[in-house]
């Protein structure tokens, strides 16, 4: 099917009502139909059970348990690097942000101020910048690790659309990561502040941090904000490595560093596949 066809489906289909849906099941506990329905994605995707912690399709009480599942101990080691791959997936693009231009596909760019909700005071600090973005198939470990220490400062929830982020929907809808719903995570690091977007999708029932829960839903149709180590709300500081949140289903992380001297590891390339814990940049 070409790009055009595929983003044409996209805008026909009932993303939402679809979502709920693949929600609602992916969470049911259905005993022996959750374990067949377990089985057969896992023979259609071929995914490697032996890296789980529990590798026993029928120990999982429902598809979300599965879908989350945690990785057994040395399964990713931390790379000797600043800065960490943070998931299991593959580099969708990377580089320097032109001004306030994140670069998306060719011919399309959205910018860092509406990634972030509109937000221009804080999209100034990332202005001339660089960003990553790096997208996590079905097949894929699908918990989000911190790509460097941070301490927790804003989780904004910012409603959308949801079409699918695969490169075909990347390379055909304009400013597709700025138009789906997501979660902004900023932090401040060793190095400065950094930002992790998470980006939902079509059947991504969910997106959830280690330190509020699951963040949608409810979607209210309107922008929510915490704010962290500011009155009520704790501080949260997250080591290198460690988990910082979960998506039910495939989806995408967007990453967002200040100007500053930032190295790409050489291996990196568009396309190329990446595992939670390897080498992602250097400053300096």
């Amino acid at each position: 099917m070409s790009d055009r066809l595929f983003v044409l489906a996209q805008n026909l289909l009932p993303k939402r009502a679809l979502t709920q849906l693949a929600g609602a099941f992916a969470g049911a506990r259905a005993g022996a139909v959750t374990t067949a329905t377990i089985r057969r994605f896992v023979r259609r995707y071929g995914v490697d059970m032996a890296e789980a912690a529990e590798p026993d399709p029928a120990a999982y009480e429902s598809f979300n348990a599965f879908f989350t599942r945690a990785l057994r101990p040395g399964a990713r080691p931390l790379a000797d690097a600043d800065w960490l791959s943070p998931v299991d997936g593959a580099i969708s693009q990377f580089g320097p942000i032109d001004g306030d231009r994140i670069f998306q596909a060719k011919g399309h760019h959205y910018t860092a101020e509406a990634l972030l909700g509109g937000d221009a005071a804080l999209a100034a600090a990332f202005r001339g910048g660089h960003f990553a973005t790096l997208y996590l198939s079905p097949r894929d470990y699908h918990r989000i690790h911190m790509p460097a220490e941070g301490r927790l400062r804003l989780m904004r929830h910012v409603p959308g659309a949801l079409y699918s982020v695969n490169p075909a929907t990347a390379r055909g809808v304009p400013g597709l990561f700025a138009r789906n719903e997501r979660v902004v995570c900023l932090f401040d690091g060793a190095h400065g502040p950094f930002a992790m977007v998470l980006v939902g999708a079509t059947i991504v029932g969910s997106m959830a941090t280690v330190w509020h829960g699951v963040v949608n839903p409810p979607r209210p149709g309107q922008v929510r904000e915490w704010r962290y180590g500011e009155g009520a709300a704790p501080a949260v500081t997250l080591r290198r490595g460690e988990e910082m949140g979960r998506f039910l289903l495939g989806s995408t992380v967007v990453l967002l560093w200040p100007p500053g001297p930032l190295r790409f590891d050489p291996s990196w390339a568009p396309g190329a596949p990446i595992r939670m814990g390897q080498a992602m940049a250097q400053r300096g």
